[in-house]
């Protein structure tokens, strides 16, 4: 199933003006997304996908489905080799199920409403003004840049940090059950690692982690890099889907080859030209 709406018709306009760039509502919105990103990391923009819009948005997501490479692996919180030596109290040490797994950009259609979405100026300005940042670019990556991260039943995405400062999500289907996005906003700081705090995260306590009901349509902004968070074991029979939107505030960036193949099992001549940089824009 595809849609010829337009990027901006797709958008509830009247909740998030984005056919007014700097107009009044669009800066109360700006302001308000950005008190919300400084107090807790994270603000959600509810029903961002007008009502009638989200079967299709939907149903185009779960016809991609069967191209998601799945690659369940054993990690840390940090995403760094398990085997390396740390210390015996290192919240690194604690070792987590990876199950999720991702359709890469080449799959999804130009027509889907995700790929409008992404590739559309106005949408990523607004993005970019809510983070209070000058711009933001399409990754120049054909594989990373737009994606649909797919958590099976009984899989889950175990607790980590996200290398890149912010991250643009929206999720497209919900699972029966479980599939609940947890997060510990700014539990370390570029200058403090907050080990203890961490380690105590991952071992149980529940006291700074918290608990958003997202809904398919509604738009996550986040900051993920200060943040511990998770998305927890998917229950019942139905997988959830979750669209991400990787910018970069620089042009021209490339996924690494071998970041590229394992997120999605394979790579083109774009990642193997030698002009790859790490991508902070990947979801992990």
């Amino acid at each position: 199933m595809s849609t010829s709406v337009a990027p901006l018709e797709m958008v509830d306009t009247d909740r998030y003006p984005l056919t007014d760039p700097d107009g009044p509502a669009w800066r109360e919105v700006v302001r308000r997304t950005r008190a919300e990103l400084a107090g807790a990391g994270c603000s959600v923009l509810a029903d961002f996908v007008r009502p009638e819009l989200r079967e299709v948005l939907r149903a185009e997501c779960a016809a991609l489905e069967p191209h998601a490479y799945t690659k369940v692996e054993r990690v840390n919180a940090y995403n760094t080799a398990i085997d390396e030596p740390l210390p015996e109290d290192h919240p690194g040490r604690t070792i987590l199920e990876r199950g999720n797994a991702f359709v890469a950009r080449d799959r999804v259609p130009p027509s889907a409403i995700i790929a409008r979405l992404y590739t559309s100026p106005v949408f990523r300005r607004f993005v970019a003004d809510c983070f209070g940042l000058p711009e933001l670019h399409e990754l120049a990556d054909p594989l990373s840049g737009l994606t649909l991260n797919v958590i099976a039943p009984g899989r889950a995405h175990p607790w980590h940090f996200d290398t890149n400062e912010f991250t643009v999500s929206m999720l497209t289907q919900a699972a029966d059950g479980g599939g609940t996005f947890e997060y510990c906003p700014n539990i370390r700081s570029a200058t403090d690692e907050n080990f203890a705090a961490v380690r105590s995260v991952l071992a149980g306590d529940t006291g700074p982690v918290r608990r958003l009901d997202l809904r398919p349509g509604d738009l996550q902004l986040f900051k993920g890099r200060f943040a511990l968070h998770r998305v927890s074991t998917v229950e019942g029979a139905i997988a959830r889907h979750s669209a991400i939107f990787a910018y970069s505030e620089r042009p021209g960036v490339i996924g690494s080859a071998e970041r590229t193949r394992q997120l999605f099992g394979r790579v083109l001549p774009a990642h193997l030209a030698g002009r790859s940089v790490r991508g902070d824009e990947l979801l992990d």
